[in-house]
């Protein structure tokens, strides 16, 4: 973290003044500044002394910092007391409970009365928040309100930049943006605040360029009486455009002197400037200037109108790409705002309450009414409904729910009540990793980023040396009056040059990309991903839980000798009953399902690599493959082998029973293709990639799976190194290669694919393997994926191509290129318009990504 704002917010302060203005140590103020930047507005201005904060705030420094830390965006605060602590500026003044800020009872234009007692609020927000729970705000021991998620800002062009609270970022200038947006910030403040200051100025500069600009354009001639009081105004009203409309690219331009990282307000800053001092001097000593400055009238030209307008044109290019670039986080706003606000918990005692989100715990019974969203992650314990999960999947269609089925926190119940028990809470679940991931992916880079930081590394010195040419040709070739036509050309090059789109070509593009994605199920770990996956060719996938459910089921029984169907499933259940191996749970599944009484076993013994072996019912039953008869010296008939190989033909895996000492029947267990898998193949199938099918189960059963869905290439009994060592090889052909799977033997391979891809159904540590999670796991998600990559890249070549040919022809254009063909010179005010409008391309072609077809 480079700097920290202070609590005025108005500046990025040292780490220590953080320290000092939050009345503790740095990182108590740095969690305090986490939270007073979204709700409430401090009009302090300068950041203040640990003394000043405990005094403002009526209690000890900690106490102080906690409540200064909350009052930052919605309310202002003018320096009165809290309740309960005396203040040096009256002592009417109480604390807002929900904030801490101070109000005065006879002015708080709200309050509310509760349990016989007025309490009195700084705006309408926190008295709506103390309506919904009061307790939580009046006990003593209240946990501190949660805090503001957008509370770290960053540079949507350099996010290695990033402070406590918003600001202007060092290198480039811009204003910082939260790295986390919070549906609890008012954050139009600030697009309003630069709407009114454009407004000011236009109302301000268009009587300064009818003045000017009027004679040329219109024809009209003041009277000569009225001729100095004219030139007066429009001068003065220049001014006052120019030194307070044009004082935060003054400032910002200054402040990247400092690290020398000179971006376009540095450009704007030395153009207007000049402009506006040239003109200055020139209007009230114009007897300074040599013969090269004057007309053929022998008067002195002045630019007030250029510099006022320029200012006024890129203000309101700042208000056009502040509102486009808010619309680039409308998909993580959209995302935040699908979790429900409270949740209803039942009690041990069976009485239902509401209760906010945050105080649900993992554990706690809750109710989910139709048409209410599922509040957290977890299980469901009683009630048939069907539940909405397209904010997951992108899927329209309902998916049904009854017990002991999952549920997703933010999905929406539709028509039935369910009963479910909170799993994962808070950061753990699958809303806020989403959130997490999208926001993570939104503030990397990616490769083709390197191209313009290249770039714009020498790009305004390139800029200055170009102004200064020109200024050189145009006093050396020009025609009368030769310094005039230097000076309009210096300043149009300066102006016109625009470093910030190019920046912005790349970043904005991933901004829209990873919130479009998140919104169909796809979450992209950063920038390089989202890039890397438009170019693979070939798709490795694992079998067991990518290309099939991952859930083995009973798939049929086969009877070799007397004992009939019950009775040799009800011994195998019995057998793989203290088993946890999936295979195992499929077999007692399949025995209760069908009502069959599974028995006791004894003298249960498992052999690894081979199966198991018990007592049942008075019975030596043995349950596993080839090697268990082996070890138990059963021969293996050949018509039973045949019989063997049919069913794993069809996919099964196939187990052999044994029951004194003799074989008995066969077991089969099949894990079935998912059901959007064969149109998933058929899709990657017709955008060009050759797909590939990695498994550790039997050759036999993975060519059955193999054959039914038209894989092209094929690889069973391989270890997880081995998988690994495939995708290698792929690799050294020259193939591109993205390999998908679920599982903990996955991660290998994972790791070594251009892209890694994880089933979000499937282990954590495949999906922290992974660049790209299927939320899930459904293989449709691929094509959405890669078409969107695809789209993403061409978004960004479009942005850089814009951005790269604007200012190559843009510069030299201003420089006066046209001047010798057409006897045209670019205004300054034409290159603000060009230079302002720029950046504002970039950012609407990026939003185009949002009506990408998937």
């Amino acid at each position: 973290m480079e700097k920290h704002a202070c609590c005025s917010g108005k500046e990025a302060q040292p780490e220590s003044a953080a320290k000092a203005c939050c009345g503790g140590s740095t990182s108590d103020a740095v969690a305090a500044h986490a939270h007073h930047q979204g709700e409430h507005h401090h009009a302090g201005g300068e950041g203040q002394p640990e003394s000043a904060t405990k005094s403002c705030c009526g209690g000890h420094a900690p106490a102080a910092a906690t409540a200064h830390a909350h009052h930052h965006g919605e309310h202002h605060h003018a320096g009165h007391d809290h309740a309960g602590h005396h203040h040096s500026h009256g002592a009417s003044a109480i604390k807002d409970p929900v904030c801490g800020m101070c109000v005065d009872p006879a002015t708080a234009a709200h309050q509310a009365d509760y349990e016989g007692q007025t309490y009195y609020f700084c705006a309408s927000r926190c008295k709506e928040k103390f309506l919904a729970d009061p307790k939580r705000y009046l006990q003593a021991d209240a946990p501190p309100a949660p805090v503001v998620a957008g509370a770290i800002y960053t540079c949507p062009m350099h996010p290695e930049v990033q402070q406590v609270g918003p600001g202007h970022c060092p290198k480039c200038g811009m204003a910082l943006e939260p790295m986390m947006p919070s549906l609890d910030e008012d954050d139009g403040h600030e697009l309003r605040a630069m709407s009114r200051r454009f407004w000011s100025l236009a109302a301000l500069t268009l009587p300064v360029f009818l003045l000017a600009m009027g004679p040329h354009l219109f024809g009209w001639q003041l009277p000569m009486s009225w001729g100095s009081v004219a030139s007066w105004i429009e001068a003065l009203l220049a001014t006052v455009v120019v030194l307070w409309g044009g004082a935060p690219f003054f400032a910002r331009g200054w402040q990247s002197l400092k690290p020398w990282s000179p971006n376009m307000y540095t450009l704007i800053a030395l153009g207007t400037g000049v402009a506006w001092a040239y003109s200055a001097v020139a209007f009230l000593a114009p007897s300074l200037f040599p013969e090269g400055f004057r007309d053929m009238h022998g008067r002195v030209g002045v630019y007030f109108e250029s510099a006022a307008v320029i200012v006024t044109l890129v203000t309101l290019g700042d208000f056009l790409e502040l509102r486009a670039r808010r619309r680039t986080g409308a998909a993580l706003k959209g995302l935040l705002g699908l979790a429900p606000k409270t949740a209803r918990r039942v009690d041990a005692d069976g009485i239902e309450h509401d209760v906010p989100l945050d105080a649900v715990h993992a554990g706690d019974t809750l109710r989910v009414r139709p048409g209410e969203k599922v509040p957290v992650d977890g299980v469901v314990l009683e009630g048939d409904s069907h539940v909405d999960e397209s904010m997951l999947t992108g899927e329209p269609l309902p998916v049904s729910k009854t017990k002991d089925e999952r549920v997703t926190g933010g999905t929406v119940n539709q028509d039935g009540a369910l009963l479910m028990r909170a799993e994962k809470v808070g950061a753990e679940t699958m809303l806020s990793q989403i959130v997490t991931l999208v926001a993570q992916a939104q503030r990397s880079k990616a490769p083709l980023q390197r191209v313009a930081d290249r770039v714009a590394a020498w790009f305004v010195p390139v800029v200055v040396a170009v102004a200064v040419l020109a200024f050189g040709l145009w006093t050396w070739l020009g025609p009368d009056p030769r310094l005039a036509y230097a000076l309009i050309a210096a300043v149009s090059v300066l102006i016109i040059a625009c470093p910030c789109a190019l920046g912005l070509a790349t970043p904005i593009s991933i901004m829209v990309a990873s919130g479009r994605a998140a919104q169909h199920g796809v979450l992209f770990r950063d920038a390089a991903a989202i890039e890397a996956l438009r170019s693979i060719d070939t798709l490795v996938l694992d079998k067991t839980g990518t290309l099939t459910e991952g859930k083995p089921a009973l798939k049929d029984v086969v009877s070799l000798g007397a004992l009939p169907f019950d009775q040799l499933l009800g011994m195998a259940a019995a057998l793989e009953k203290p088993s946890e191996h999936p295979l195992g749970r499929a077999i007692v599944q399949g025995a209760e399902a069908r009502g069959i009484r599974v028995p006791a076993v004894e003298d249960f013994r498992s052999i690894t690599g081979a199966g198991v072996e018990g007592s049942v019912l008075g019975h030596a039953v043995a349950l596993g493959n080839p090697r268990m008869l082996a070890n138990s010296g059963i021969a293996l008939a050949e018509n039973v082998q045949l019989r063997a190989d049919a069913l794993r033909a069809e996919g099964a895996t196939v187990m052999y029973l044994a029951v004194d000492g003799v074989l008995a029947g066969l077991i089969a267990v099949a894990d079935r293709i998912k059901a959007s898998t064969p149109q998933a193949i058929r899709d990657l199938h017709a955008a060009g990639l050759r797909i590939v099918m990695l498994t550790g189960d039997n050759v036999t059963t993975a060519k059955a799976v193999a054959d039914a869905l038209s894989i092209d290439e094929m690889h069973a009994d391989v270890s997880p190194a081995e998988k690994a060592a495939v995708i290698q090889s792929l690799r050294s052909a020259g193939h591109r290669v993205a390999m998908a799977g679920d599982g903990i033997n996955d991660a290998p391979a994972l790791v070594v694919a251009d892209v890694g891809i994880a089933m979000g159904t499937g282990t954590d540590i495949a999906m922290e393997s992974a660049q790209v999670t299927l939320v899930k796991g459904e293989l449709t998600a691929i094509v959405r994926a890669r078409a969107l990559s695809q789209a993403t890249v061409r978004n960004i070549r479009q942005n850089l191509f814009f951005a790269f040919v604007y200012n190559a022809v843009g510069v030299p254009l201003a420089a006066g290129m046209l001047y010798p063909v057409l006897g045209v010179m670019l205004s300054p005010m034409v290159a603000a318009l060009a230079m302002s409008l720029s950046s504002v391309s970039v950012v609407g072609n990026a939003l185009r990504l949002r009506r990408t077809p998937l």
